[in-house]
C-alpha cells in the first residue's frame, strides 16, 4: 500500500477497561473519583479524548452502574482541563457458557442484558461518543463470548443516533467492519463515521502487521479511524497507526506497562505517544478539533 500517514492525530486514552487489571497495579483506577483523575491526568499529558469503562470502588471488579458512570461524567466536564467523553457501551454481553457437555445453564458470571438497559448510562450521560462493539466473538480467555447480534446492533445505533451521540465502532475481526459498513449503508450510522480498530485480542484479529493493514485499508476513505494493540505491543502501535493514516489509542485498559517490569501511569502512556506522533512528523490535535472533525456535541 502507498505510505499515507495522518499529519493531524488525535489520542484515546482508555483509563481502566473491564479487564482483571486491578488488582496487578494500583496505578489501575477504581472508583470514580480516579476515573476521573485518570482522565484528566490523560488529557493534561496530551490526549483529547478518554476512553471510560467504571469499576467496583472496592473490588475494582467492572461495573456497569449508572451511578458510577454518572459521578465519572460530572466530575470530569466540571475540571477546568478539556477533554472528550468517550463511554463505553459493550458492557452486558458477556455470555459464559457452562461444560463441553452442558453448555446450559449458563455461568452465574454471565451479564448478558437488553439494548435499553446496555445503552441506559449513555442516555442518562450523554457523552460525546460511545462504543458500539460491532460484532461477537469469543473473547480472550475460557467459555467467554462478547455476544452482539445483528438486532442488538442495529438497536444500539439507532439510540446513538437518537441521542445526538457519535458511536466509535469498536471492530475487533474483519466480520466486524464488515457489519460496520452495512450499518452504514442503512442509514443507521451518519457521517462522519469512528472507527476503532481492536488488534491482538484473543481470539480476533491478530496484531501482525499484515493484518492491520489489511484492516487498515478495509477502512473506507471517508471514515476517521483509530488503532491499538494491546499488551507489550501497544507501546509500537501508536507508530504503525499513524504510518497508515489513523489515530492513536493508549490507556491502561490496553497496556501496564511503561518499559519492561515497570507499571505506567495513564499519563506516561499518554507522553509516550505524543512523543512518538511528534518525532513523526504529525501534530497531535487537541479536543476542540476532534469535536470540529467528528461534528461531536459537548454537553
Amino acid at each position: 500500500m502507498p505510505l499515507a500517514m495522518n499529519r493531524e492525530v488525535f489520542i484515546t486514552c482508555a483509563v481502566t477497561g473491564s479487564s482483571d487489571t486491578a488488582g496487578t497495579t494500583r496505578n489501575v483506577p477504581r472508583s470514580p473519583k480516579e476515573i476521573a483523575a485518570a482522565a484528566i491526568e490523560a488529557a493534561k499529558a496530551g490526549a483529547a479524548v478518554a476512553h471510560i469503562h467504571v469499576r467496583d470502588p472496592e473490588t475494582g471488579a467492572p461495573s456497569r452502574r449508572n451511578d458510577l458512570y454518572k459521578e465519572v461524567t460530572d466530575r470530569v466536564r466540571q475540571a477546568s482541563t478539556d477533554v472528550v467523553l468517550n463511554i463505553t457501551a459493550g458492557m452486558g454481553a458477556d455470555v459464559v457458557v457452562g461444560s463441553v457437555e452442558q453448555p446450559l445453564p449458563l455461568a452465574p458470571s454471565t451479564d448478558l442484558c437488553g439494548a435499553t438497559e446496555r445503552f441506559s448510562h449513555i442516555a442518562e450521560c450523554l457523552p460525546e461518543i460511545c462504543t458500539l462493539d460491532c460484532g461477537t466473538m469469543n473473547f480472550n480467555v475460557g467459555d467467554f463470548v462478547m455476544t452482539n447480534t445483528p438486532a442488538t446492533l442495529r438497536a444500539m445505533a439507532k439510540m446513538t443516533a437518537d441521542h445526538g451521540v457519535r458511536p466509535e465502532i469498536e471492530v475487533f475481526d474483519t466480520g466486524h467492519l464488515w457489519f460496520a459498513k452495512q450499518l452504514v449503508e442503512e442509514g443507521l450510522i451518519e457521517d462522519p463515521v469512528l472507527v476503532q480498530l481492536c488488534m491482538g485480542i484473543r481470539w480476533g484479529a491478530p496484531n501482525d502487521l499484515n493484518t492491520f493493514l489489511a484492516m487498515a485499508n478495509s477502512v473506507p476513505a471517508n471514515w476517521t479511524f483509530s488503532a491499538f494493540s494491546v499488551g507489550r505491543d501497544a507501546i509500537a502501535y501508536p507508530a504503525a497507526a499513524v504510518l497508515v493514516g489513523g489515530n492513536v489509542r493508549v490507556g491502561l485498559e490496553d497496556n501496564l506497562y511503561v518499559s519492561k517490569g515497570q507499571f505506567a501511569t495513564n499519563g506516561q502512556l499518554v507522553e509516550r505517544a505524543v512523543n512518538v506522533v511528534e518525532n513523526m512528523g504529525a501534530r497531535v490535535v487537541g479536543p476542540e478539533e476532534v469535536r470540529e472533525k467528528l461534528k461531536l456535541t459537548k454537553r
